[in-house]
């Protein structure tokens, strides 16, 4: 069974600043020569790594509101130049937009179950709140409409 990490991501505003962050990276890495990896690196290294790898993702909370997520490939521990245990969350550079879910602030990351996350905006459904402004859907959120 699945298992997903929910996490705050800081220094970003919008999906779209997200996506030219991971761009830019993997352009930095091709330039450098190195593996065009896209990784998080988190202190804490998940006990449940089997289970994330097993078709998880990192859902992003944005602006207090998961935004999207992106598919969780490998986690791959290792121990830094001090000596402090970390790990390496390996992502699939894509990131796939859903509907938005409030969340309030939090330090690290979290466990998040299949069935609590938010569902993926795909679909000609759905492709009408992946084209509304930001603004406009951090609002409805809000009034809980979303």
């Amino acid at each position: 069974m699945s298992l997903h990490l929910i996490k705050l991501c800081v220094g970003c505003d919008s999906v779209e600043d997200l996506e030219e962050w991971i761009a830019s990276r993997l352009a930095e890495k091709r330039r450098a020569g190195e593996a065009a990896e896209q990784m998080h690196t988190t202190r804490m290294v998940p006990t449940r790594a089997p289970e994330l790898v097993d078709e998880g993702s990192l859902y992003w909370v944005i602006k207090g509101n998961v935004q999207c997520r992106q598919r969780l490939l490998e986690v791959r521990p290792f121990v830094d130049r001090e000596g402090i245990s970390r790990c390496h969350l390996v992502l699939d550079p894509v990131v796939t937009r859903t509907a938005w879910q409030p969340r309030r602030a939090f330090q690290g990351w979290r466990y998040l179950k299949p069935e609590d996350a938010p569902v993926d905006l795909t679909g000609r459904a759905s492709a009408g709140l992946a084209e509304m402004p930001p603004k406009l859907l951090r609002e409805l959120a809000e009034l809980g409409l979303l």
